[in-house]
């Protein structure tokens, strides 16, 4: 063979090689798309960011969660089912959204039955055994669980009584608080968080109930002047996945997501707390004026807790009711 024959089929060879190599490559890599709703700067969507770079590392590189947040792919309110058909792997949902397909979903967002994160953390555990086996019948899990912030009205005017809040349209976001809503008198609708905006633009909406940091995500200082805190909800988002793409993971990567995902859950409890305290002081310096609710409205938000909780109650089977007993006996109520 002549020296320019060699020349080539050395070259070839090693082209050949490097195809196979880079094939190999190609296959060992599975690549997940995962949906969420809240914009980049959210405490949320840095968790997850988080929980994507773990995952990684602790897999080599070998699984790797593309992240499409802010809406930018799927509607919040559209993520759970885009999951459960395989049209993303993953997604960041908030479960108190689905309080219509099983009360349970609806249990933190009955107002004072949750006050503070350790309470919010014990229903957690009181609930995730039963989300697990109804998230399994539909074909998905539930590897994150974190907290929102404690909560409040946004109001362009001040709200120094009950009678301040009567009458105004105020955006909610599931049915519980809707039903709280219209309690207090208000005109109460259930809008997603992107459509905020829009909603106080158009007069819609007059006053809002959230926690800091969506009154930040949404620059709710544009709209309303006031964030009066009652910190009667502490409701919970989740990061899900569909099963037939976590069972298809080796055993080793299925454990690395495991893992990443508890500490993720961890991490983003404690992110939660600070970034009520932080996302308060953005609003202050924004020009709102950040006041404790007076007193009858929380003695009215108490009250139409117990109502709700009775009423969940008498609506719930047996299974349902043995979630909030676990959780009642957890804090000793």
């Amino acid at each position: 063979m002549s020296k320019s024959g060699t020349t080539t089929t050395l070259a070839a060879s090693a082209f050949l090689l490097s195809s196979v190599f880079l094939s190999a490559t190609a296959q060992a890599e599975t690549r997940w798309i995962m949906a969420s709703g809240y914009p980049e700067d959210s405490f949320f969507t840095r968790n997850i960011r988080m929980f994507i770079d773990d995952v990684k590392e602790a897999t080599g590189g070998e699984l790797v969660i593309d992240l499409r947040s802010n809406d930018s792919l799927i509607k919040h309110d559209a993520i759970k089912r885009a999951v459960q058909v395989g049209q993303v792997q993953a997604g960041e949902i908030r479960l108190s959204v689905y309080g219509n397909e099983n009360i349970v979903y609806g249990l933190d967002s009955i107002p004072n039955l949750v006050t503070t994160y350790d309470e919010a953390w014990k229903l957690m555990e009181a609930q995730d055994p039963y989300f697990q086996e109804l998230f399994q019948k539909d074909g998905m899990r539930i590897v994150t669980y974190v907290c929102w912030p404690g909560q409040g009205f946004y109001t362009a005017e001040p709200v120094n009584s009950l009678a301040d809040l009567e009458g105004q349209s105020l955006r909610i976001y599931s049915p519980q608080t809707q039903e709280m809503g219209e309690k207090l008198g208000m005109d109460a609708t259930i809008l997603p968080f992107a459509e905020v905006p829009q909603a106080f633009s158009t007069g819609l909406i007059e006053a809002l109930w959230t926690s800091a940091q969506t009154g930040t995500d949404v620059q709710a200082w544009d709209y309303v002047d006031y964030f009066t805190y009652t910190g009667s909800l502490h409701t919970k988002n989740a990061v899900i996945l569909n099963g037939a793409a976590f069972d298809a993971l080796s055993p080793e990567h299925q454990q690395a997501v495991l893992d990443a995902a508890a500490e993720a859950t961890e991490r983003g409890w404690a992110m939660s707390k600070e970034a009520g305290e932080e996302k308060e002081k953005v609003l202050a310096d924004h020009g709102m004026t950040i006041a404790q609710a007076p007193d009858d409205v929380m003695q009215k938000m108490r009250e139409i807790g117990k109502e709700m909780v009775a009423q969940w109650r008498a609506e719930a089977d047996t299974e349902q009711v043995a979630v909030l007993e676990a959780y009642e006996a957890a804090i000793g109520r």
